[in-house]
């Protein structure tokens, strides 16, 4: 099977990708293109993933690059792909044939480019990144490398949507201390549960970082298994794991 790949005419054409699941080579609860090696998958299944990406980005294996992410507000500029993996969630490049990539289940992953500067960003951005500002850090580190923020295109790929993002009033809490109108975000669920907007919140940190233009795909991954990983979805269905999409950009 050939591989899905989800684009933005917004980005184009800086030549990006968000993978869905169809055309790799895992089996089981990781049936198609898992490419995460934190997963428990066979890790030369992955590796044929990855190069099967590689190769659709139009790059070699080794220049697909990826950070180890953590959940972190951290961006790392990238100039050598052949340096070992940092912690952190985003990434940004001035430097054309570098493919950077960012691997998600529910959480968003984001492409940016300005291409007149030449300048692209990745970010993975789940609710503790995106309230901690890796979004944000993201469109700094490439105004660092020459970008302009009202030049900037970032684009949200597959991601949980509100209707399937259940949190408690804990989680109510965290965002609202921060802000009190984030609670926009929200709306009632059962009993004290809360239904969580991550994409919406995602665009809103991307138009207060003074991005020039901002969309979300508007694809769930948790709604749509066929073509979509899903943490969510497969704690709720007790599996062992999950696999992980990946999402690129390169100049």
């Amino acid at each position: 099977m050939t591989l899905e790949i989800l684009t933005s005419d917004s980005l184009a054409p800086i030549h990006h990708g968000f993978f869905t699941r169809r055309g790799g080579a895992s089996s089981g609860v990781y049936s198609g293109l898992n490419c995460g090696h934190g997963s428990t998958d066979q890790t030369e299944i992955v590796t044929i993933n990855r190069n099967r990406v590689a190769e659709a980005m139009g790059v070699p294996a080794t220049h697909l690059v990826g950070v180890h992410q953590i959940h972190s507000a951290d961006v790392v500029t990238v100039t050598d792909p052949s340096a070992d993996r940092p912690k952190a969630d985003a990434m940004v490049t001035n430097i054309p044939g570098i493919a950077l990539s960012v691997l998600s289940a529910d959480c968003q992953p984001v492409l940016f480019a300005d291409l007149q500067a030449g300048v692209i960003g990745a970010a993975h951005a789940g609710w503790r990144g995106a309230l901690d500002g890796v979004l944000d850090a993201t469109v700094d580190a490439m105004v660092g490398l020459g970008a302009d923020r009202a030049r900037i295109t970032a684009v949200i790929g597959p991601c949980i949507s509100q209707r399937a993002y259940e949190v408690g009033p804990e989680f109510f809490d965290d965002f609202t201390g921060q802000d009190h109108s984030f609670d926009r975000f929200f709306i009632q669920g059962d009993g004290d549960r809360m239904l969580f907007d991550l994409p919406g919140f995602g665009l809103s940190r991307l138009r207060s970082a003074g991005v020039g233009q901002a969309e979300w795909t508007r694809h769930c991954t948790y709604h749509d298994p066929d073509r979509f990983y899903s943490y969510r979805r497969a704690t709720h269905a007790k599996e062992a794991d999950y696999g992980r999409l990946i999402s690129a950009i390169t100049l």
